[in-house]
């Protein structure tokens, strides 16, 4: 796992010394890559390449990079692994090819070489984001993996297009633009994320998952803007592709088969995921995902793998109980640590440098803590992300099948209802709720906030993105000044309601908010983390599954439950699904609430004149006198008030505490 980045200029050798710009560019990204950094140019052809390296597989000076094809004409840059790359080295040895050294990335230049590069990344399983110069055709080439699981920014600056794993590497660029996109922001607010249509400056955007840009110094100067570059970008893998073959060709094995094929199925992923030349180890947060990870990696282990967990002291948030006794029955050497409101409050000044973008999934506060625990002792661990989007494990995914009925009835019927939930609503908000002796998973299915979505869902209108939307945004509420319109990505419609949300989750919130939060947690401990559910074939195995085998009795990962079944007691683990919650309303209005009264003065945000102070100040107040509901509003605002007060003072690269495990 590494940082990269690059540089490519239009033909004009009179500015090569902006080349060296490459150091400045790679050094911003030593957290992703503390064991060896360095850079590469041609100053004749405009070309820059720089390489931070986390060492994995093959530990030698043989795997470092910037790295030359063996005939020389290739030169790459890459980040990420190939999970297969062993067998594809033995394919590429049996027709004479010869290695120096152990790395995937050279066999990664060797199938360019031989096969071209789509081809390459067709034949490759894994994570990776990449950057190679065809020193024969003038061209760089950049490609993101399948998923979106590694992150690579593009942006145009003057007379040159750049690119880097991260965007504080982009910023150092000269003349680079920083302008914000009021349209971003109004997106981000929305979400509390940004999918990779959005990019938070205007100059630069997100190479699409699957996808990959080809350019020559002459087609730099022809695109002058952003979106001339987006217009050359080509999908290699699509995830739409695959589902909709998927759900026209379902598995009509019996329960018993499907259980089995996808045993197997997950037990290669995990395995290979397993394969390195530094300790490994694992994420266990106690839930269907990470658990069934443990079990397989333990299954293929002749020793107690290393397992992590988070636990906080706030009973209603708190999983460690259940992973401890997942790790007990599985044997795995287990470590927990506890958050408190005092971690919180120490790690929150740091999230905007680590995440570069304004990124408001709060649990990604646990996660990079959690990424420095397990840095203390491997320098890899798998991850259970993918197993809600394979696998159905939502309650928005549980409501379209409850909802689809009323969904599908008349506009006025929808408009009755709909009056119904907001009347209910009022008379259920949370200051009421919190006041009954009722369970916590009661109380928060019957929250106020919750029916108001609930409500709006009911007396909406439009298809499967509309209905995703209203189930998923943190707020519809306009806070950016001006008109926005915000309009998210809308994948080509499936065959019925359920994987029509599923295609949304997969296509954005999964590499637009989970995969963003684990690669940046994680990379900025210096730690690589894999995801052995989003393996290609995990994935594509989803998309065959009948909806019966995803959603039953009530309950969403049926299938994967049943896999787990096979390894662990099923009394260990069901249980209500909980995720990776943080009990950011309590942390606000106690230890937190001085840094967000900070951000969100009013002086602060009529000067700034990109938001709107009073509905801002409103959501603010009405939180304090009781609607705990508006946090989710709250959270996505604050993230963004941080970020723009950290990039009115960037710095080159993250601290050292960020990157350099705990001892």
């Amino acid at each position: 796992m590494c940082g990269i980045a690059g540089i490519l200029q239009t033909a004009d050798t009179s500015r090569s010394e902006e080349l060296d710009v490459i150091e400045q560019m790679t050094s911003c990204l030593r957290h992703r890559g503390p064991d060896a950094g360095a850079c590469w140019r041609d100053r004749s052809a405009g070309v820059a390449l720089g390489h931070r390296r986390l060492a994995i597989v093959d530990l030698t000076d043989a795997g470092r990079q910037p790295m030359h094809s063996s005939t020389g004409r290739f030169v790459v840059t890459f980040n990420g692994e190939i999970y297969n790359f062993l067998s594809l080295r033995r394919e590429l040895e049996e027709l004479g090819q010869r290695f120096r050294g152990g790395s995937d990335t050279e066999v990664l230049l060797a199938m360019i070489e031989r096969w071209g590069l789509e081809e390459a990344l067709k034949r490759s399983n894994g994570m990776f984001a990449l950057g190679v110069w065809d020193r024969e055709a003038g061209v760089m080439h950049l490609a993101r993996d399948r998923m979106g699981k590694k992150p690579l920014y593009i942006a145009r600056a003057p007379r040159s297009v750049v690119f880097a794993s991260e965007l504080k590497a982009i910023g150092t660029f000269p003349g680079f633009s920083r302008q914000v996109s009021p349209t971003a922001i109004a997106e981000f607010l929305s979400r509390g994320w940004l999918p990779d249509g959005h990019c938070i400056w205007r100059d630069a955007f997100k190479l699409p998952p699957g996808s990959m840009l080809s350019l020559s110094a002459s087609e730099v100067a022809a695109c002058p803007g952003v979106e001339d570059l987006r217009a050359k970008v080509r999908t290699w893998w699509s995830t739409v592709d695959v589902a909709k073959h998927g759900r026209t060709e379902l598995l009509t094995l019996d329960d018993r088969e499907l259980i089995l094929h996808l045993d197997a199925l997950l037990r290669r992923a995990v395995g290979d995921r397993m394969v390195a030349d530094v300790p490994v180890g694992l994420f266990l947060a106690g839930g269907i995902d990470s658990s069934t990870g443990a079990a397989l990696m333990q299954a293929q282990s002749t020793r107690p793998i290393r397992t992590f967990t988070i636990g906080f002291n706030e009973p209603a948030f708190d999983e460690a109980a259940s992973a401890a006794a997942i790790a007990r029955h599985l044997g795995t050497d287990h470590t927990e640590l506890r958050v408190t409101a005092a971690a919180a409050k120490d790690v929150v000044p740091e999230l905007p440098r680590v995440w570069d973008e304004p990124f408001a999934d709060e649990s990604q506060i646990p996660t990079l803590l959690l990424s420095r625990l397990a840095r203390r002792d491997v320098t890899v661990a798998l991850s259970g992300d993918g197993g809600d989007e394979c696998f159905a494990g939502y309650a928005r995914h549980l409501a379209a099948i409850r909802l689809a009925p009323l969904l599908k009835a008349s506009p006025p019927a929808r408009r009755v209802a709909a009056a119904g939930t907001r009347f209910l609503a009022r008379c259920l908000r949370n200051e009421v709720t919190e006041g009954l002796p009722l369970p916590a998973r009661l109380q928060k299915a019957i929250s106020g906030g919750r029916l108001d979505r609930l409500a709006t869902l009911l007396g909406g209108g439009g298809g499967a993105r509309a209905i995703y939307r209203q189930l998923t945004q943190h707020t519809a509420e306009p806070f950016v000044l001006g008109e926005i319109a915000v309009q998210p990505d809308d994948p080509a419609p499936l065959t019925d309601l359920l994987s029509d949300l599923i295609l949304q989750d997969m296509t954005g919130y999964l590499p637009g908010d989970l995969l963003v939060k684990l690669d940046r947690a994680s990379m900025a401990a210096s730690l690589e983390a894999r995801c052995p559910i989003l393996d290609q074939h995990v994935v594509a195995f989803s998309w065959r599954l009948p909806n019966h085998a995803k959603l039953r009795n009530g309950k969403g990962k049926w299938i994967l439950r049943k896999v787990l079944e096979r390894y662990v007691p099923h009394d260990l683990f069901e249980r209500p699904k909980q995720g990776f919650d943080v009990p950011i309303a309590d942390w606000l209005r106690g230890p937190l609430r001085e840094w967000a009264e900070d951000l969100l003065q009013d002086s602060l945000i009529r000067q700034q004149q990109l938001l709107d102070v009073q509905a801002v100040r409103t959501c603010w107040l009405e939180f304090l006198g009781g609607r705990t509901d508006r946090w989710r509003a709250l959270w996505p605002l604050l993230m963004f008030q941080s970020w723009l007060q950290a990039s009115a003072h960037p710095e080159p690269s993250l601290p050292a505490a960020i990157f350099e495990p705990a001892q």
